[in-house]
């Protein structure tokens, strides 16, 4: 029986989505005033080769104001592909003004998707200004293969400038880096088999189905809260492999991974995570 008590990772998602504009460096920031250790964050590729903290690689209507200030037309999406432009360029597309009905509770606030690198000197530098402990980084290689070449590099690149941001920022001792796609996993431990990585899982095959994909087992197994059962957690430990599911958002389904035996809890709301802290 799993103790109730046991430390578990807590994970912001997209920095505090359910608080502040998702994938942003104010985000970032915010979600470190509660028991975070991890920041979980997504990740695109822009036309000038930086790695982009974005959801998807392209602008999303529900938020986004463009240049000229006009809002963004759903239709018009994927007129505002990531990888079609710079970063000087995204930084003129707004992200935060327009908050995200889903999310009540979300401040709004002018914003733009940050870089990589310009999020984790933000943070870091916060952390060290504020004499708080430098949080961990869970990073989300945004991929499809139907993407290939046209809204994200083939996965050698995509992994390799990706590995080349984390060594150039000094964080690999920090960083795990997840994906759904098994071909960015595979590439990964083929570039760098010392890097940690989470294997998102969203569909209702068997975790053996799922591992066997792999010619290597990850460290973490990140699958969908909801498909988690007593014997997935056994399973996924009895590998020596950790369990963090996403994303968990109810007070109510926090308590029962925490009671299933969960290694680390991706949630949208790290505000909540005080009121079960004596759980």
């Amino acid at each position: 029986m799993p103790t109730p008590h046991k430390k578990i990772d807590w994970q912001g998602h997209r920095g505090c989505r359910g608080l502040m504009p998702e994938n942003t460096i104010p985000a970032f920031i915010h979600a470190l005033q509660y028991s975070v250790t991890t920041l979980e964050l997504d990740v695109a590729v822009s036309k000038d080769g930086q790695i982009i903290v974005t959801h998807e690689p392209w602008f999303n209507h529900v938020f986004t104001t463009l240049p000229n200030g006009e809002t963004l037309k759903k239709e018009d999406e994927e007129k505002h592909l990531i990888y079609e432009l710079t970063y000087e360029e995204i930084k003129q597309y707004d992200c935060g003004l327009r908050s995200n009905p889903k999310y009540p509770k979300q401040s709004s606030i002018a914003t733009h998707k940050p870089s990589f690198k310009d999020m984790v000197v933000a943070v870091d530098a916060h952390c060290k200004k504020n004499k708080l402990p430098l949080p961990n980084y869970d990073i989300e290689v945004k991929s499809y293969k139907d993407w290939y070449g046209k809204k994200q590099p083939f996965p050698k690149d995509f992994v390799r400038i990706m590995l080349s941001e984390i060594k150039e920022l000094g964080i690999k001792n920090r960083i795990n880096l997840q994906s759904f796609d098994v071909e960015v996993l595979l590439e990964v431990n083929r570039q760098d088999p010392t890097i940690v990585q989470a294997y998102l899982i969203d569909n209702l095959k068997s975790f053996e189905t799922n591992l066997e994909k792999l010619d290597f087992v990850p460290e973490i197994y990140s699958p969908y809260f909801k498909l988690i059962t007593p014997k997935m957690v056994e399973k996924v430990h009895t590998k020596g492999m950790k369990l963090i599911p996403w994303t968990v958002n109810e007070l109510s389904d926090m308590k029962k991974m925490i009671q299933l035996g969960v290694d680390g809890i991706i949630t949208d709301y790290p505000d909540r995570i005080s009121e079960i802290s004596n759980f």
